[in-house]
């Protein structure tokens, strides 16, 4: 029989000062709400009815009035109720669950409940598994008892449960009187055979729950999608492979439609000045613009990092914000964007478009001669943009003008919004003022000494009907150095006003680099002769030196792509742990709440610290800051995966019609199993596999990241430009595949008499591949 500690069932408390409102009274023989939680809190195995009236004492019409009060609880918020009518505080996590392993890492195995509908993120437990250790998988499902553990949860396994069947992605194929499913996913090479068809045609992009084991797997077609080779559907395949919402609900859109009207009210009016918008000519939205004056003082630049107002129109708690917490960021592709917010809000409203008079919280810096930030202050603001200009059109404008005629306003002027080209008005008005203050942040910026990588992106260019005219790689310019310092500056101005009021914040956190990664870094250094010392102290400025030092060799871009996988990954958390990479103490993402939520909660932040009015950070929220950030930081993930395996396909798309040709590539990766490359100038991973490279052993060199064949010596290394032959390019996964051009690398076959040939591969390796390596 249950018992609670600490309540006793026949004397109850009053409701009164439990901070509980309850749409009636309860009766004197029920326990209060107050005395139900605790006993929830207190019991050591599933609370639902029957456990609570025992405990309470309760019989016959009791346990009628127990249930409508339990009812009245749920209403309430108070309670939840788990599988099997248990009960458990509302946003706490069941006494007994089923959990999802999310994570297995040196032993430690994290779990998250398989549902949860709280509108926090979902928590994340450390599962305890008795007599066994790392038992568990990626993926796993258990069933565990759970409680709490200090701030946090432990679960006990129970039991272990079957997988859930996942859907699968693919491609329709059909050979002879049989149709297999081929998947979306390169990292999935088998095909299934469909047991059941539907509707489906061959060449149909279609959802399947495969069902039985390996190898007798079979699939069966939940739902069609359509062609995945038509214009506009690379996208759409990334959006159903990683579970991307694409449409709000529709309360989320009546709420966007009504605070989209809303009266802008009491705001410092900072439309007379040349504020102006610098963006990608593609872009979407615009949540920042930029603007900068020289002091009269001449003790350098008052400059404005107007950012879009996101919390006076979406407040916490409404369900805009429900939406674009569990969204947690756009998502860009290059036919589409999946938005953080409507439509209504992230393309229009918020948008800071030229002419017209838009909500923004200005940062307002002094920048010194220096390019030292001297002081700062944020204010609710109303602006009104002068221009939308693209980085090119803005380089250009600057790049016209003579050294002579590069002088400084000394102050901004009221000024007309300016439609096509950038006229001469607006560079001398707005673009110099802004050119002459970054000189200096750049000065700062190259005193402070940050990691450079020069790893540019691939843009990938459509006509009116989606269909793809080209693609290469962005060309970065001074214009795009320019707005990122900005960007930069007030991201510390804003983490230091929030520390200094010590309100909360949500910092951008990039830690240095592990001890094991420098080491394999090291390693590889080594093979070009580039040395690597582990004592001394890591900054970024140490990475810059090792790249200065290798010049311009070929192997360069590899070397910056190996450097940069040495680096731990940025993420989102309330702790001041500082941006290695940008070499900053202080650091959060201030400059872009229309397309991140982290920037949404900063603005939170600075309006209530600094009572800028309505829209502040609920204490709740703030001390929830570690969970939310672990939760945007892998929704973070998420799409940056699905935008990179997006422009795959496209790359793919793109060299279809060149399958069979010679391509200029670089390997840029190696393994046991063979070595991928790239195509020079376009992108995209095709796959060497070893088993082509020859007939002989080819040694596997990890130090060295190379195979090299033992009787020619033959070296494939990464960072080694090859010319190679096309012989595959599926728009559907993104993956190509490569072969060596005939007559090139191959070693002669070898006399059949030689023993190597004769024994076989080795257990457990590529049938041509020897391994040598540090050991791990």
């Amino acid at each position: 029989m249950l018992r609670c500690t600490g309540v006793t069932p026949t004397q109850p408390s009053p409701i009164k000062g439990e901070g509980f409102s309850m749409p009636r009274k309860p009766p004197p023989s029920l326990p209060t709400p107050k005395q139900i939680l605790d006993f929830i809190a207190q019991s050591g195995q599933p609370a639902g009815k029957r456990e609570i009236a025992r405990a309470f004492g309760l019989s016959g019409h009791e346990k009628i009035l127990l249930k409508s009060l339990l009812k009245d609880m749920a209403d309430e918020g108070l309670i939840d109720s788990a599988p099997g009518r248990a009960f458990h505080k509302a946003g706490g996590v069941p006494r007994v669950t089923v959990l999802r392993v999310i994570s297995v890492d040196d032993g430690q195995v994290w779990a998250t409940p398989e549902s949860w509908h709280a509108d926090t993120p979902a928590p994340r437990l450390r599962v305890i598994e008795k007599g066994r250790r790392s038992a568990l998988a990626l993926n796993d499902r258990i069933l565990a008892r759970t409680e709490e553990a200090g701030k946090g949860h432990v679960a006990h396994v129970m039991k272990t449960l079957a997988r859930s069947a996942e859907l699968v992605l693919g491609v329709v194929r059909k050979e002879g009187d049989r149709h297999f499913l081929t998947p979306v996913d390169k990292r999935e090479r088998r095909e299934l055979t469909i047991s059941d068809l539907k509707d489906a045609q061959p060449g149909d992009l279609v959802l399947a729950e495969p069902s039985g084991r390996p190898p007798r797997t079979t699939a069966r077609v939940d739902a069609i999608l359509g062609d995945p080779f038509a214009p506009r559907s690379f996208s759409m395949i990334a959006i159903h492979k990683h579970g991307l919402s694409d449409e709000f609900r529709d309360e989320a859109i009546e709420e966007a439609g009504r605070v989209a009207k809303l009266p802008l009210g009491d705001r410092e009016d900072l439309t007379h000045l040349p504020i102006v918008a610098i963006d990608p000519e593609d872009a979407r939205d615009h949540d920042d613009a930029i603007g900068a004056a020289a002091r009269e003082d001449g003790g350098g630049w008052d400059a404005i990092v107007a950012i879009a107002d996101v919390s006076f129109y979406v407040r916490p708690g409404s369900a805009l914000d429900k939406e674009a917490r569990a969204r947690g960021n756009s998502v860009y592709f290059p036919d589409r964007v999946v938005p953080m917010l409507p439509h209504e809000l992230s393309s229009d409203i918020c948008s800071l478009k030229q002419g017209e008079v838009r909500a923004a919280i200005a940062c307002h810096l002094h920048v010194g001669k220096d390019g030292a930030l001297k002081s700062w202050r944020f204010s609710r603001a109303k602006i009104c943009v002068t221009a939308n200009i693209a980085y090119e059109d803005a380089q250009a404008a600057i790049d016209n003008l003579d050294e002579e005629s590069f002088e400084v306003a000394s102050s901004p002027c009221s000024m007309p919004a300016v439609d096509g080209p950038v006229s001469r008005d607006l560079v001398d008005k707005a673009l110099k003022p802004l050119w002459a203050c970054w000189k200096a942040l750049l000065a700062a910026r190259n005193k402070r000494d940050p990691l450079e990588l020069d790893l540019p992106e691939r843009r990938v260019v459509l006509d009116e009907k989606g269909r793809i005219m080209s693609v290469a790689p962005r060309e970065r310019l001074d214009a795009h150095r320019l707005v990122e310092d900005f960007m930069i500056a007030a991201n510390v101005a804003t983490a230091r006003a929030l520390e200094k009021k010590k309100a909360p914040v949500m910092y951008r956190i990039h830690e240095a680099p592990g001890r094991e990664k420098l080491v394999a870094l090291k390693d590889y250094l080594a093979t070009f002769g580039v040395e690597f010392a582990l004592g001394q102290v890591i900054k970024p400025a140490t990475f810059n030196h090792i790249l200065d030092r290798v010049g311009e060799h070929d192997a360069r871009p590899e070397i910056m792509e190996q450097v940069l996988r040495t680096q731990m990954q940025a993420r989102y958390g309330p702790e001041p742990l500082g941006h290695f990479g940008l070499a900053l103490a202080s650091y959060a993402h201030f400059t872009s709440p229309i397309r991140r939520y982290a920037d949404l909660l900063v603005h939170r932040a600075l309006v209530g610290s600094h009572g800028l009015g309505e829209g502040g950070l609920p204490k709740e929220d703030a001390d929830n800051f570690a969970a939310v950030g672990e939760q945007i930081s892998m929704l973070e993930r998420r799409a940056m995966e699905a935008e990179r395996e997006t422009i795959d396909r496209y790359v793919a798309a793109f060299l279809a019609d060149r399958v069979g040709q010679i391509l200029k590539c670089r390997i840029s990766g190696v393994q046991p199993f063979g070595f991928f490359a790239t195509v020079e100038g376009l992108g995209g991973d095709g796959l060497v596999p070893a088993a082509i490279l020859g007939n002989e052993y080819f040694r596997y060199d990890e130090a060295a990241k190379a195979l090299v064949g033992e009787q020619s010596g033959e070296t494939f290394k990464q960072g080694q430009k090859i010319e190679l032959k096309l012989v595959e390019a599926n728009p559907a996964s993104g993956a190509l595949r490569f072969e060596l051009p005939e007559g090139k690398f191959a070693a002669p076959p070898r006399d059949r008499r030689d023993r190597t040939v004769s024994r076989g591969p080795r257990r457990g390796r590529p049938a041509n591949i020897r391994h040598q390596g540090r050991k791990r």
